[in-house]
């Protein structure tokens, strides 16, 4: 009997025990996992510091343009090479200077007398502006941009030493530019990114009625790489 009432009174105290050291454990488990989410958290904004804390970004790349290349003709589809250079005062704000290049075939007057129809076109845009960035994630960002410059239309280059005009085409030349445009950045790194870019390009060539606004519409893929400290 003296036995059976020592287990009894043992066995209470060892499930008591049992208890309380798996309550023990579970937790240290949790104040481990509170630790990692911390930890995890720092981490992430050490590195979204750094990756926006960088004073220049230089992007390379190319893309499309869907241009109008005459007052009365259809839009033409061309590619483009595209660079910009960003200088940060903050890590938001910044100056930006780009260059574009666009080549392409028009779509000439139907039935013109000179039976060309679709002359190769080119033309080159060099802009300066603002940035802004207004979405800054350790893996993403996004930021606009409004920029205006000189676009250099070349029309009669394909056109077989027939003046562009005569073929519907703007008037070669240099004319003014402007531009906005949305930066969708995919940070692989903090130094170093994919941007794809929607961008309008307005252009102020000269058709038979005069100067007028050309609305284009287009993307540039490529590239950002950046560096120094602000």
């Amino acid at each position: 009997m003296a036995v059976g009432l020592l287990a009894g009174a043992i066995a209470p105290a060892n499930a008591q025990t049992v208890t309380q050291t798996q309550s023990k454990k579970r937790k240290q488990e949790s104040h481990a996992h509170h630790e990692t989410n911390a930890t995890r958290l720092a981490r992430v904004a050490r590195t979204t510091e750094e990756t926006y804390s960088h004073r220049w970004e230089i992007f390379g790349g190319g893309g499309y343009l869907r241009f109008r290349s005459g007052e009365y003709l259809r839009r033409n589809n061309e590619i483009s090479w595209a660079t910009a250079a960003n200088y940060y005062f903050t890590p938001k704000f910044a100056v930006v200077g780009n260059a574009q290049g666009s080549f392409g075939n028009a779509h000439a007057i139907t039935n013109n007398e000179f039976g060309v129809y679709n002359p190769q076109i080119n033309e080159y845009m060099f802009m300066g502006g603002v940035s802004y960035r207004f979405v800054a994630k350790e893996k993403f960002a996004v930021s606009a941009q409004a920029v205006a410059g000189t676009s250099w239309g070349i029309f009669s280059g394909g056109s077989k030493g027939i003046p562009a005009t005569d073929l519907g085409l703007w008037d070669s030349g240099l004319r003014p530019a402007f531009s906005l445009a949305v930066n969708a950045d995919y940070n692989l790194y903090p130094n170093l990114a994919l941007r794809f870019t929607p961008t309008w390009i307005g252009t102020n060539f000269v058709g038979p009625t005069g100067s007028t606004i050309q609305n284009n519409l287009g993307f540039n893929l490529g590239i950002l790489y950046r560096f120094g400290r602000q």
